[in-house]
């Protein structure tokens, strides 16, 4: 019995050690993005209010940086661009979330802000995806919230080889291919039919533009909501919340791959945001793009659709329902064309409930 005893508390002392190593790593992966933080802070006054108590806005930064193993994907120009830029709102009930896709190419009014490089910038109508190219996520996040006054409260960075550590430690995910793809630009060579994605895979598929659809950012974008929603599925699905050892290469990717905001740069920060949303119905967690349609002054540039786009950030404003649905079935807002582009929405009508262009994670890629 006392060697039976000591085997046992050999056992408890190896399980304690190795948890104690899995935390540390898992707490020496994240990254705090603090300049960021103390750049909102010298603006604190021209930032919006904050919205209704437990409400979260998250933005989600997707970064092309060419470092860490990104070389492959092209020349590192020493600068990176946001060209994938989500704006999460989670409801302060937790029963929905609302992924709002910003176009990199979207016209907006960036405010001064201040460059890597200690210079200041003037306000200017710029290209969205500018303002994190030559003054980082500071300035992307107040270019945001100019833009919908909506208050930002967290925001994460995440690049290239972030996002194939993130399907490969779901073990891939599903799609369906009308026709083969064979697009040098984003590495990607598939069959037609219905497959499984892994990483390096995974991120050309979303990448791709000039290979799949009509070559529009808009299909882009489409497919990655999709995309993400499938991804968000299988998470959900397949027990990896409530699975310790299935758990743990998710975190381990997330964690190696993000840079955050302080509050959320812990695991115990981390887990409080995923718990909130494990109770979401897949069926409530909806993806949609703003409003937009052709820059009238160059077609190959995107502008805000009115008042259709402010009718969706006054929803997100008030914590109020937004419905997504296909195009057919949405009223009140933007329908897009054949060629990608959206036409003009007529105004909402007083006490109308709109539904926006778009999907949720129920709706897997190949249904």
């Amino acid at each position: 019995m006392r060697w039976a005893a000591l085997g046992v508390a050999a056992l408890v002392l190896l399980a304690a050690g190795t948890g104690w190593a899995l935390y540390t790593r898992l707490i020496g992966n994240i990254r705090s993005d603090s300049d960021t933080q103390n750049e909102l802070e010298r603006y604190e006054a021209e930032r919006p209010d904050p919205g209704p108590p437990n409400v979260e806005n998250i933005l989600l930064i997707g970064s092309d940086t060419r470092g860490d193993g990104n070389g492959e994907y092209g020349a590192d120009s020493g600068t990176q661009r946001s060209d994938t830029t989500i704006l999460l709102h989670l409801a302060a009930n937790r029963k929905s979330a609302t992924a709002v896709s910003i176009p990199r190419d979207l016209m907006v009014q960036a405010p001064h802000c201040k460059r890597s490089d200690g210079k200041e910038i003037d306000t200017q109508t710029v290209q969205f995806n500018w303002a994190f190219q030559f003054a980082g996520a500071a300035c992307t996040i107040r270019t945001v919230e100019r833009m919908t006054g909506i208050r930002i409260t967290h925001h994460m960075i995440i690049d290239f080889v972030g996002f194939k550590k993130m399907v490969d430690a779901v073990n891939g995910v599903e799609v369906c291919l009308p026709r083969a793809i064979n697009d040098p630009a984003a590495h990607l060579v598939l069959p037609p039919g219905r497959q499984t994605l892994h990483g390096e895979a995974a991120l050309g598929y979303v990448r791709a533009r000039k290979s799949l659809g009509n070559g529009s950012d808009t299909q882009r974008m489409e497919r990655q909501q999709e995309f993400l929603g499938a991804l968000v599925k299988k998470v959900k699905s397949n027990g990896v919340l409530l699975n310790p050892t299935r758990m743990y290469p998710l975190l381990d990717a997330a964690t190696s791959s993000l840079t955050t905001d302080e509050d959320l740069a812990s695991l115990t920060g981390l887990y409080e945001l995923v718990r909130s949303m494990r109770g979401i119905p897949t069926g409530r967690i909806q993806f949609l793009t703003v409003p937009r349609t052709e820059y009238r002054y160059d077609a190959s540039r995107d502008e805000l659709v009115q008042p259709a786009a402010e009718r969706l950030f006054g929803q997100l404003r008030r914590d109020l329902p937004v419905k997504v649905g296909p195009a057919k079935d949405a009223r009140d807002v933007t329908t897009p064309s054949s060629d990608g582009k959206a036409a003009r929405s007529r105004p909402p009508s007083e006490g109308s409930d709109p539904t926006f262009p778009g999907t949720t994670a129920e709706r897997g890629i190949c249904e």
